[in-house]
């Protein structure tokens, strides 16, 4: 059996650093100078998730100095791609995601790294930032768009799934992350999966999704059950 042959493939153009604008959040390429100020007490802050570093592998930071350091290195890198998330009604930066393992030649790029504030957790602002990062990934011209986790971060494979990610199977002892074993889960969505999926995503985050105390009035598997054609 031969795999399908793609005459008129070309391949994915690379992501540009530039911003992206949503109706929630702003997406920003990280800039220390710019974003460092909100970052810090947002991701460090004695109101920060406990939780938040213990599947990334760095972090928590010692010192304001060590945590200004590694964003500067990751703001002056092109993969992973690093965006601070502003949200717009208040212009305060509550996070981060990126784009990496960018292979334009296969038309495959990931999206991770993801470290929101509390502020910013289960909010349509997170969701958003997502969106925005996966509509540029296939209009970029990607067939495929990765989320790999931890195996033992459940928060992280409930979100892929939510997202409409399809989990692909378990890298066994793929990593040793912070002096441990790290079993890595792969989810992928395909280019030709998307339109669904953008679909139920913009349902989900238009306005008149949400009641007067911001609460959903459909959730985002709803919609993308609505969304799947009829057979």
């Amino acid at each position: 059996m031969t795999q399908p042959a793609l005459p008129d493939w070309r391949p994915a153009n690379p992501p540009p650093r530039r911003p992206l604008d949503g109706r929630y959040v702003r997406l920003e390429p990280l800039d220390p100078a710019r974003h460092g100020d909100d970052l810090w007490p947002c991701l460090q802050g004695p109101d920060a998730d406990p939780a938040l570093w213990d599947y990334l592998p760095y972090g928590p930071f010692a010192s304001r100095a060590a945590f200004d350091a590694w964003l500067a290195g990751n703001a002056a890198g092109s993969d992973p791609l690093f965006f601070a998330v502003r949200e717009r009604a208040n212009g305060q930066a509550q996070g981060l995601l990126s784009y990496l393992n960018i292979v334009p030649a296969h038309g495959c790029i990931e999206i991770g790294h993801i470290a929101f504030g509390r502020a910013m957790q289960r909010t349509p602002r997170a969701t958003e930032a997502v969106f925005l990062l996966a509509e540029l990934a296939f209009a970029l011209g990607n067939r495929r768009l990765e989320w790999k986790c931890n195996d033992l971060n459940a928060r992280s494979k409930r979100a892929a799934e939510r997202f409409g990610f399809s989990f692909e199977g378990l890298f066994r002892q793929h990593l040793v992350i912070k002096g441990r074993n790290r079993d890595s889960a792969w989810f992928s969505l395909l280019d030709h999966e998307w339109p669904a999926q953008r679909q139920a995503f913009e349902r989900w985050l238009a306005l008149d999704n949400f009641d007067e105390q911001g609460r959903q009035r459909s959730s985002l598997a709803e919609l993308r059950n609505r969304s799947r054609p009829e057979r």
